[in-house]
């Protein structure tokens, strides 16, 4: 299963403390981890293995948009930073709408991702 993580500036340390907490899941074989560039740079150095987009303002987030469209990401864990603006706001809107379209699970904070993964968990 391949899981999109993505975290605006001020949640990227939050997204790597929650990676570390779920670690005995995420690295599960059949686990792959995709993320735009810098939260993928810093998951790399949390010790996952991650393949890295563009940075969203560059055009991540339409990557993974399009992984999800093309039905390879399953899920997408993006940790958005609700009191900041985003100069990028229309591919953040474009990507969560596909996962609406896609009937593709995203969840937007950790809470919501812990459920998900708890939901894996439970399947192994």
């Amino acid at each position: 299963m391949e899981i999109a993580i993505i975290a605006h500036d001020g949640m990227k340390a939050e997204m790597v403390q929650f990676l570390n907490k779920h670690k005995d899941i995420l690295i599960k074989e059949g686990i792959k981890l995709i993320a735009t560039g810098t939260t993928g740079s810093k998951a790399e150095k949390a010790g996952f293995k991650v393949k890295k987009m563009l940075s969203g303002p560059l055009g991540g987030d339409a990557q993974i948009a399009g992984r999800v469209a093309e039905g390879k990401t399953k899920m997408v864990f993006f940790f958005k930073d609700p009191l900041s603006s985003h100069a990028h706001e229309a591919d953040i809107n474009m990507l969560l709408r596909v996962c609406d379209v896609h009937n593709v699970p995203l969840a937007t904070n950790p809470a919501s991702a812990e459920l998900f993964l708890l939901a894996i968990a439970q399947q192994s």
